[in-house]
């Protein structure tokens, strides 16, 4: 409003008052970034969404209620528990649910389960159960967030909750979708952290040396990027689940797979970055009073392609969470006793299946959830680092 009635007076403001006021402010490049990304509404809520999966893969030891390998005996594809807050006098009460007795009609031996509703089991919060797991991997402890059991009951022998329902042998949902996320989200991860070195260095040596060296790299580049990914992906997974290869070295050994062919594209990439940094005023001036080669192309040109590589990072994360659903659907990707999205939307192959039990789906709504939201956070992302947008 000042501003205003200055401007209709007549008032001119000067440079100095401006920088007085705060009008003209400094700002680093980070700074910048994260201003245009809080700008992008539906990237911010990408990234919120992103957020929660991280700490839900972190702490899915003491958020799942049971433990992902625990099979509740008689329970196979029970539905969703119905969570009550209204007792049967009409009262406001603690949230519960029912024990429920497995019932099987003689004529179209269909299987269904009726609540017992004489007696509630309230939902407890910081219950401890018979099993043993560590948090963070450091602090063990057998303390789960909430349940329906009492300390040291067995869940098998009390009413049980099954927040998303269970599957055909009978193991809690929600419980192995909080674990599964932990192989389904670090994938990802592992995969660029391996191929970023890979991409600097080869596509750093690329641009900034050229010649033999490059045509070398180029065509080793194009090589990578020619081996079809998917075949040679099922080709490995069914020798390693010939060789009968652990649920781990087979984890690891998709994570390599993956690496292998995945580091091509990013190279190429990078070297017609580097091509235009090494022309650069500070590259030059770097190579005039002496730097090495490796010093100039780690210390003085990698910053400059880092905005890069993070979109690109966050980009590539829902093509790594696909592939590994998409082998894990097929058996040919994590296996029991491990357990990850893909696997758990094995169930929904079987159109019965589906139409019998619905919730059988839910996995499958938590890998479009989580892909959409990488995306949408790689989006902001692009547009906030990007120099040229109108944002």
């Amino acid at each position: 409003m000042r501003d205003m009635m200055r401007w209709l007076l007549g008032g001119k403001r000067t440079a100095r008052q401006d920088l007085e006021e705060g009008a003209y402010v400094s700002r680093s490049q980070g700074q910048l970034v994260w201003r245009a990304f809080k700008r992008h509404r539906v990237g911010q809520a990408g990234a919120a969404v992103v957020i929660m999966l991280v700490l839900v893969a972190v702490f899915a030891n003491f958020l799942a209620p049971y433990h992902y390998g625990l099979q509740m005996r008689g329970r196979p594809f029970h539905p969703p528990s119905r969570i009550r807050i209204i007792d049967q006098e009409g009262r406001l009460t603690w949230p519960f649910v029912y024990a429920t007795n497995r019932v099987v009609d003689r004529a179209t031996f269909r299987v269904s389960y009726v609540e017992d509703t004489t007696m509630a089991y309230p939902i407890r919060l910081f219950v401890r159960g018979p099993d043993t797991h560590r948090i963070l991997g450091l602090f063990p402890t057998n303390l789960r967030l909430f349940g329906v059991g009492t300390a040291g009951n067995d869940p098998r022998d009390v009413a049980q909750i099954f927040l998303l329902g269970s599957d055909s042998l009978a193991r809690c949902l929600f419980s192995r979708i909080l674990y599964g996320s932990r192989i389904s989200l670090i994938i990802g991860p592992l995969v660029v952290l391996i191929i970023m070195p890979i991409a600097v260095i080869l596509g750093g040596v690329s641009g900034y040396y050229g010649g033999g060296i490059d045509e070398v790299i180029q065509r080793a580049c194009e090589v990578v990027i020619a081996v079809p990914g998917l075949p040679i992906l099922l080709v490995a997974a069914t020798i390693m689940h010939a060789l009968g290869i652990p649920p781990g070295l087979a984890f690891l050994g998709i994570v390599g797979i993956l690496a292998m062919i995945s580091w091509g594209g990013l190279t190429r990439i990078l070297r017609g970055m580097f091509l235009s940094l090494r022309e650069r005023e500070y590259v030059l001036a770097a190579k005039a009073i002496g730097c090495s080669d490796l010093r100039i192309i780690l210390r003085h040109m990698t910053p400059g392609v880092l905005t890069y590589l993070l979109v690109g990072a966050t980009l590539s994360m829902p093509g790594m969470i696909l592939t590994e659903s998409a082998l894990s659907f097929l058996g040919l990707g994590i296996r029991e006793p491990a357990t990850s999205w893909g696997m758990l939307v094995q169930e929904a192959a079987n159109i019965v299946n589906i139409e019998m039990h619905p919730w059988i789906l839910i996995p499958g709504v938590v890998i479009f959830v989580t892909v959409l939201a990488f995306n949408f956070m790689g989006d902001a992302l692009r547009d906030a680092t990007d120099p040229h947008s109108n944002r």
